[in-house]
């Protein structure tokens, strides 16, 4: 349980969660049982309004659609700052495979990448901070929907999230498996990777499998697109940068025509990096790789390339202070400070392009098969007092109560 994590060195807020985490548990659990896709989080959404209300707090709904923003002011205001706090809420499309009492209960659906855990945190911390107000200014809690390919962040932000709410700073926390419970892991730098859609057409002349001579296969062209395109990396991108590009799936003909040649092929996949730079050098390989491939085979080629999520990307001050933070309540031996980034996306990459924050891991743990987007992925509770005090002890710290009033040339 969590007071396994609880200890001299942790500060007020993990305690005080500490207390309340069998509560804490079961919403997060009824959350899991209830799992909704992204922009479908209203049940969900109406939890999290309840709860914010129960505790005093200011709540705003319908923001980016399924959003939910709190506004929780300190005991004094004459700071000036506000800092958020972002939570995802949203499930994906997997069918869970675990055996425990709040599995999901709607087919097809889970919450198979603890964000069930991270808005069940966020309350947490929402419920300390609307109880002690022991800071100088305001914390806006952002509960945001559609984080999995939805673009949840950007909706919000497209829909005032910022102007109605302004804030100086923003974190958030997301779970990770790899590092063991107790432990808090962030860099200076990249997290999370730009994430590109591709999507390849391939166009030929169908015919008989039989006169192969006679069609344009987009069969044969696709092979090798898929092939050629794992050199676009291997030969154009410099060794020591990262980029991946994935092509996942192909689709053509049909599978009982079997001697019936496809008038076209069609491939998807995604492109990930964490440079502008090697994100436009990939796109423009993969445009002349394809498009030069079909013209060889007489046919056509045409690539569909979208920009889904920038880089996440930290603000190096906001990074040193929240793993400051982080050592005074794990201890200097539970904070990575170097934590390395991961070729995954993550949409509050859109936060911090307009305003400066840091995105932390925290430790889960886990046993075999229980990672991220697993089937049998299952958020860790024992985690929640530590993860919704370090999220409380981001804004104490950040606006104390001792804080000087804002120049007036500030506002």
């Amino acid at each position: 349980m969590g007071g396994a994590y609880l200890g001299s060195a942790f500060r007020t807020p993990v305690a005080f969660v500490g207390q309340r985490q069998e509560a804490l548990a079961a919403i997060r659990r009824d959350i899991h049982a209830h799992p909704e896709l992204g922009f479908e989080e209203h049940r969900t959404a109406a939890l999290v309004a309840e709860r914010l209300r129960q505790w005093g707090i200011e709540v705003h709904t319908g923001i980016g659609r399924t959003g939910v923003v709190g506004v929780v002011h300190g005991r004094k205001q004459t700071s000036g700052k506000a800092v958020g706090l972002r939570a995802d809420m949203d499930a994906l499309p997997i069918v869970e495979e675990n055996d425990v009492p709040h599995r999901s209960t709607r087919k097809g659906l889970m919450h198979a990448c603890g964000h069930d855990g991270h808005t069940t945190m966020l309350l947490g911390a929402a419920e300390y901070l609307a109880a002690t107000r022991d800071f100088n200014g305001t914390v806006i809690l952002i509960f945001q929907p559609g984080e999995e390919g939805y673009g949840g962040a950007k909706e919000m932000i497209s829909d005032g999230l910022f102007s109605r709410f302004p804030v100086n700073e923003v974190y958030a926390l997301h779970n990770w498996p790899g590092l063991p419970p107790g432990h808090i892991g962030l860099n200076p730098g990249p997290m999370m990777a730009a994430a590109d859609r591709v999507r390849i057409t391939l166009c030929g002349r169908g015919g008989h499998g039989a006169h192969p001579h006679m069609t344009v296969d987009p069969v044969l062209m696709a092979g090798q697109v898929i092939s050629a395109a794992q050199s676009i990396v291997a030969r154009n991108v410099a060794p020591l940068e990262a980029a991946v590009v994935s092509l996942c799936a192909v689709q053509a003909g049909h599978l009982d025509a079997f001697s019936v040649v496809p008038r076209e092929a069609h491939i998807s996949g995604t492109v990930r990096a964490f440079k502008h730079s090697v994100q436009e050098t990939i796109e423009s390989r993969l445009r002349e790789l394809v498009e030069s491939t079909a013209r060889a085979f007489g046919g056509t080629g045409e690539v569909t390339y979208e920009r889904l999520y920038p880089a996440t990307i930290n603000h190096r001050p906001q990074f040193e202070f929240a793993a400051d933070v982080a050592e005074e309540l794990v201890g200097r031996d539970n904070v990575v400070r170097n934590m390395p980034p991961s070729m995954g996306a993550e949409d509050f990459a859109f936060m911090l392009q307009a305003v400066p924050g840091c995105y932390a891991r925290l430790g889960q743990g886990g046993g075999e098969g229980c990672w991220l987007h697993s089937t049998r992925y299952d958020f860790n509770d024992a985690v929640i007092p530590l993860g919704s005090g370090f999220l409380a002890a981001l804004a104490e710290r950040r606006m104390p109560l001792a804080m000087e009033p804002a120049p007036a040339s500030a506002a």
